[in-house]
């Protein structure tokens, strides 16, 4: 069985859809695939050869493949698109073409004109598609709110945990003096993030700091540098920029709480990391946020910087009182999404 999994986006490691990609990939390659022969495709294929080995097949990634002349002429068995916004697709139909939703957070932030090329190309998609997986059944309803999804078999197959596994003799330590304890977030910087909330929340609390990670260089970025500057928030809001993972890790393992206040997520992966580190976790109420982070979570019903800070300190204590209740939700739920799991069901669709 040849199988293509159209992966260029993992050359992105820092974004949602390039950890989606590399770790899919990378739980793939601890199974038994003997009986398939896969290929990936990426900008930078030497990079997964010196990792994965003869495990996989490679395909180099040009730009050029986003018009149809210049598409892989090689026919699969298989053909996955890894990514809804790709413009990357087959030059031949292959028997199966599987298609795999996070999100169509473009018709709200770009347009809803269904004739929009954005819009246009997802809808050849969704028709090209013989089987649709999603992310999260938030993903799925969302998708069916906007389009005329194809009668054809729908899975839903969650992601895993980034922090699946710590890393053992982190030496990371911040650049900076940290002198109270912080909260911690970590995102791209778009306005989807809706970092400012909370940032505009520390201006009420003085006993505590808190630390965003994520691309910062970019219009979003900009605005809340300046408003930490024009409001004197310098010494109770770091902006780091992007991190490593000994960074992250040490974030999440020192952090009083984990604040996650987006506005739309299709699944949402920095939540379950810090849960993984059992960090009470803040969310807000709003698209899959409550899918993922169940009970196990706390939820701001509204973004007012006042209830934000009363409602953080109130659950807070809460926690710190009931630890021994909290702690075992926490961890059961960041065990319940893994890589392998999602992997394993993936890999079920290809031999189906």
């Amino acid at each position: 069985m040849n199988i293509f999994l159209e992966s260029h986006n993992i050359n992105n490691k820092a974004g949602g859809l390039g950890t989606f990609n590399y770790q899919v990939i990378k739980a793939i390659s601890k199974l038994d695939i003997s009986n398939k022969t896969i290929t990936l495709n990426a900008k930078y294929p030497e990079k997964l050869e010196n990792e994965f080995g003869n495990i996989f097949k490679y395909s180099k990634y040009t730009s050029l493949e986003r018009h149809f002349l210049f598409r892989k002429k090689k026919k699969y068995d298989v053909w996955h698109s890894l990514n809804q916004n790709t413009k990357v697709e087959p030059f031949f139909k292959p028997k199966k073409y599987i298609l795999t939703i996070h999100d169509v957070n473009f018709v709200e932030e770009i347009s809803s004109d269904m004739k929009h090329k954005v819009n246009k190309r997802f809808i050849e998609k969704l028709n090209r598609a013989d089987i649709i997986t999603y992310i999260s059944e938030f993903a799925k309803q969302q998708t069916h709110r906007y389009f005329n999804v194809p009668n054809v078999p729908e899975h839903i197959i969650y992601n895993g945990n980034p922090s699946e596994k710590r890393i053992e003799n982190n030496t990371f330590l911040p650049s900076f003096n940290l002198e109270k304890p912080f909260f911690y977030s970590i995102g791209d910087f778009i306005p989807r993030k809706n970092f400012l909330s909370i940032v505009k929340m520390m201006e009420t609390i003085e006993d505590y700091v808190l630390i965003i990670s994520g691309n910062r260089n970019k219009e979003y970025g900009y605005e809340i540098e300046k408003y930490v500057k024009d409001n004197n928030l310098q010494d109770r809001v770091i902006l780091t920029g992007k991190v490593s993972d000994e960074a992250k890790q040490y974030y999440l393992e020192n952090c009083t709480a984990f604040l996650f206040p987006s506005i739309r997520e299709g699944f949402g992966l920095p939540p379950i990391e810090a849960m993984k580190f059992e960090k009470p976790v803040f969310l807000s109420n709003l698209t899959s946020l409550p899918e993922i982070g169940g009970d196990a979570a706390f939820y701001w019903d509204n973004f007012d910087a006042k209830y934000m800070k009363d409602f953080l300190l109130s659950k807070l204590e809460d926690f710190n009182n009931n630890k021994s209740f909290y702690a075992p939700k926490i961890r059961e739920r960041a065990d319940f999404f893994s890589w392998e799991k999602a992997a394993k069901e993936y890999l079920e669709l290809y031999s189906s």
